[in-house]
């Protein structure tokens, strides 16, 4: 992610920020990619702290405007994790607008999200036809922390749930093209084999004892599906680290050139070694701190041909280029 310039002052704001370090508010811009010190800002702003401008005063902004079903205000806790649910969604989509995804150029349908609060039956997490469901209860950390430890997974964010998502319904719009299908398949396998039947046998059994030779994680080995959504969601990690790195102005010998852009990078096979590296540094920062590793994950060489083939298919965008 990048880091903005003040539109109104000296300084620089993140991506997050809904006002300037003297309280003057100001709101991001997603098709100019720029900060903005004038509304309309969106209609969500005060209720969920949403900073993106909107078309009209009194509309939703291009992000929120995607949220078909919002959740329920009288469970304990809703609002709030909306907002960071809603927070998480702007980034990955912000990311995704980098290679022109749901953008006004885009000429393809957008998704549809249902952010859902829990009651005492947990949120279904998914995609079907182009609709996203997220559960907003999984921002709570403790939450988080405890299906964490309950499916073994050494990351579990918001952030990472959106891009595994989204990445489902980026599989279903690429499934439209003619060439896309059987590249696809020759790749991650043949999606069509029963996906119910496949997620019931990998919870029962396991994944294979050789699945890091094969898969990025261990639920990656489930199904082709998941697979895809897995690389793709690691794709975005991955590119989005490089990029946030070299925003924030850090500098390692890994880096091509001053204001190299992860996202215009052409050499998928050169982004991933550059943000696989990096990774390894940011990883040994965090341990000073007793922190667990950012990206703690390990690159096999069948992991990084899968990572090459998204990222061929993701940067030609939805153009289709």
């Amino acid at each position: 992610m990048r880091v903005f310039s003040n539109p109104v002052g000296a300084g620089s704001l993140w991506f997050d920020n809904l006002t300037i370090a003297d309280g003057t508010p100001v709101a991001y811009d997603p098709q100019a990619r720029a900060f903005v010190p004038m509304p309309p800002f969106c209609a969500n702003r005060e209720r969920i702290g949403c900073n993106w401008i909107a078309p009209k005063e009194g509309e939703f902004c291009r992000s929120c405007a995607m949220t078909a079903l919002a959740p329920d205000p009288d469970i304990p806790n809703a609002i709030p994790n909306w907002a960071q649910t809603e927070a998480a969604k702007r980034w990955a989509l912000d990311n995704l607008g980098r290679w022109h995804w749901f953008r006004p150029e885009d000429p393809g349908a957008p998704p549809v999200f249902h952010l859902l609060a829990e009651g005492p039956t947990p949120v279904a997490m998914g995609h079907a036809q182009g609709v996203v469901t997220i559960s907003v209860a999984e921002v709570d950390p403790v939450l988080v922390m405890t299906r964490r430890e309950a499916l073994q997974e050494p990351y579990r964010t918001m952030i990472g749930h959106m891009r595994h998502e989204i990445s489902h319904m980026l599989w279903w719009r690429l499934s439209l093209r003619e060439d896309f299908l059987d590249a696809f398949r020759a790749m991650f396998g043949d999606e069509r084999i029963d996906y119910q039947a496949a997620l019931q046998y990998h919870y029962q059994n396991g994944p294979p004892t050789e699945w890091r030779q094969h898969y990025l994680t261990s639920y990656a080995s489930a199904h082709p599906h998941e697979d895809w959504a897995e690389t793709a969601a690691h794709l975005l990690h991955l590119t989005d680290i490089a990029d946030s790195f070299v925003a924030t102005g850090l500098s390692s010998p890994q880096i091509p050139h001053s204001g190299w852009d992860p996202y215009s990078e052409p050499d998928a096979e050169r982004l991933i070694r550059i943000a696989a590296d990096l990774t390894v540094g940011v990883n040994h920062v965090n341990r000073a701190m007793g922190l667990s590793d950012l990206y703690p994950f390990v690159l096999s060489d069948h992991a990084r041909h899968k990572l090459t083939f998204v990222h061929d298919w993701l940067r030609r965008g939805a153009l289709g280029l």
